[in-house]
């Protein structure tokens, strides 16, 4: 199995340090910088699997450094989590909007950190060919608007299927619901605010509860 590249990037030297000796231990392949300039130029070099991020940094923060890494398509595949010691709600909101995997308070035991790496790295891989989503035993087609999971066919209504597509072809993009509204209903069409909470609602119900997950006061992100 190919060693994961995990790039580090936080102002303080000690936890630096800290964190690739024990992800070192881990067997990853751990590179660090001190800021978000230093961390993009590594970045570009390594092309990591996960880069987690200091948010409070000098020269660049870690959202805005997340953002420029979110919209290089060099980056399509890595993930990348934000390390804070500010866990309010309108800090994380900000994390996600600027495109974040995940969102990590510090302080973190070390043990705890390498669960949640663990966790983000087995993250399902998404095969997307003519228009078909291959996630495990789910397929979507959108040349045919069928979606089987386990072999089984289920029967979902145009925008019901517009919505799981669009989740589902960026996993782990967190879509804010300002964002969905104007893809599946465009910006002209007038309906409830409550509209995609039910669509989501009813997703759920024929796919599972945990198939999407609700990132409180951003939006919703495809989780399988």
């Amino acid at each position: 199995m190919e060693t994961k590249k995990i790039l580090i990037v936080d102002d303080e030297p000690d936890i630096l340090e800290f964190l690739k000796y024990n992800l070192d231990k881990q067997g990853y392949k751990t590179f660090t910088a001190l800021n978000g300039v230093e961390g993009l130029k590594v970045a570009l070099e390594t092309i990591p699997d996960l880069i987690i991020l200091d948010i409070m940094m000098p020269e660049m923060d870690g959202i805005e450094t997340c953002k420029i890494i979110k919209e290089n398509l060099l980056f399509k595949n890595t993930l990348v989590a934000l390390l804070s010691a500010r866990g309010e709600d309108y800090t994380q909101i900000a994390g996600f909007e600027s495109g974040a995997d995940d969102f990590i308070v510090k302080p973190i035991k070390i043990r705890v950190l390498i669960e949640k790496i663990k966790a983000l790295l087995k993250r399902t891989v998404v095969v997307e060919v003519k228009n078909k989503i291959f996630i495990n035993e789910l397929i979507i087609d959108k040349n045919k608007f069928s979606v089987t999971k386990d072999n089984v066919s289920i029967d979902l209504p145009k925008k019901e299927f517009e919505l799981l597509y669009l989740l589902a072809s960026n996993p782990h993009k967190v879509y804010q619901r300002a964002e969905i509204f104007n893809i599946i209903w465009g910006n002209d069409t007038i309906v409830g605010d409550r509209t995609i909470d039910v669509h989501i609602r009813k997703l759920r119900e024929k796919l599972g509860e945990n198939i999407i997950k609700t990132i409180k006061g951003v939006g919703y992100r495809f989780d399988i």
